[in-house]
């Protein structure tokens, strides 16, 4: 439980970038303790999971590997152990643009370069995997501690600007209570982590690319044209504002025609080629997917509402609507760094299962 507190808390900080920092991580550990006591045994799989809040050290070692990756970026470093042998420790950050927000860049480490670092450790001490709280480069410290960012949040008036996903709104399971076909049921009921399909260095589309826990930016390409890019997502959404707009060859991003109503976007998107995962976690979505959204800014531009209906009679018996939050964070340019398997793979493998 402790291990799964510490994830959150790591994660909403530094995507929640300074705003409201104390109270959010507050509640984001609160709310770790109360999602672990049911979801221990399916978060076990994930990153970081592992991970002993009660045992933080300081290590210092020699680089021999950095990897400017998505889903999250690692070190590997040849450092002494707690028996002081020299082993090659696995060093697990996040994902680049969380990183990015510390002042990370895909330079900040190379081979031979000496690190010092603060983080937790492996439940398992014969395992040389860790946590990063922060670093030194050759004795200088590099970015930003993880524990915020104190840098301004400028609210949005037209829904233009860079978005976080809200606090408490955990993905890491199917969601419960879905009008799910035999073939949708199917998928949840055979659901395991080891389905992901980051895990292929395949990105879901809409609606699942819209939760995900990565930063999104908004923006207008013309007074027709409205983008949604995120980061480490393959290409980027394109809102057609113009009703006549004619869609292209189908695809997983699908064709968006989006307008107004009382000051909320609504975006229509149909179009769509098979994705896994393409509807929620664990259940894919077909060609013959539609979405409706409704986004409205709230909380005095810092924050998005979002409603999102999504048909697929191939995986839903019925339409299902659910809500996601946005909140606004720190302005800056989407990240984009490669996804290899090696790091999808450690993404799943470093935190590995509470039974082993």
């Amino acid at each position: 439980m402790d291990s799964l507190v510490g994830q959150i808390n790591i994660q909403l900080i530094l995507f929640n970038g300074g705003f409201k920092m104390r109270k959010v991580r507050l509640v984001a550990m609160i709310a770790g303790m109360l999602f672990a006591m049911q979801a221990t045994t399916v978060l076990g799989h994930h990153s970081h999971a592992s991970l002993d809040s009660n045992d933080v050290r300081v290590v210092s070692g020699v680089v021999t590997s950095y990897s400017w990756t998505y889903p999250h970026v690692y070190i590997k470093v040849e450092a002494p152990n707690l028996s002081g042998n020299v082993v090659e420790y696995g060093i697990e950050l996040i994902h680049p643009g969380g990183m990015s927000a510390r002042g990370w860049d895909k330079d900040t480490f190379k081979p031979g370069d000496r690190i010092t670092w603060e983080g937790r450790h492996d439940r398992n001490k014969s395992r040389a995997y860790a946590g990063l709280e922060w670093a030194e480069r050759n004795g200088v410290r590099v970015g930003q501690d993880m524990q915020g960012n104190d840098q301004p949040i400028i609210p949005s008036s037209d829904f233009t600007g860079m978005w976080n996903r809200g606090p408490n709104q955990f993905t890491y399971t199917p969601p419960p209570g879905w009008p799910l076909t035999e073939r949708g049921q199917a998928l949840v009921d055979g659901f395991s982590e080891d389905q992901n399909p980051i895990l292929e260095c395949n990105d879901p589309g809409p609606p699942k690319s819209m939760t995900l826990p990565y930063t999104h930016l908004v923006s207008y390409q013309d007074d027709k044209t409205l983008i949604i890019e995120r980061d480490m997502m393959e290409g980027s959404r394109v809102i057609h504002l113009d009703q006549n707009s004619q869609p292209g060859p189908p695809s997983k991003l699908g064709h968006s025609i989006g307008w107004f109503e009382n000051g909320d976007l609504i975006i229509e998107t149909s179009g769509f080629t098979p994705d896994l995962w393409g509807t929620h976690t664990g259940i894919d979505s077909s060609e013959q997917k539609h979405i409706r959204e409704r986004l409205r800014l709230v909380d005095n531009g810092l924050g998005i509402d979002i409603e999102i209906t999504i048909t697929d009679p191939v995986y839903l018996h019925e339409p299902k609507t659910f809500t996601h939050r946005w909140i606004k964070t720190i302005d800056r340019e989407v990240i984009r760094a490669p996804c290899t398997l090696e790091s999808a793979k450690l993404f799943i493998e470093a935190g590995y299962s509470v039974e082993e």
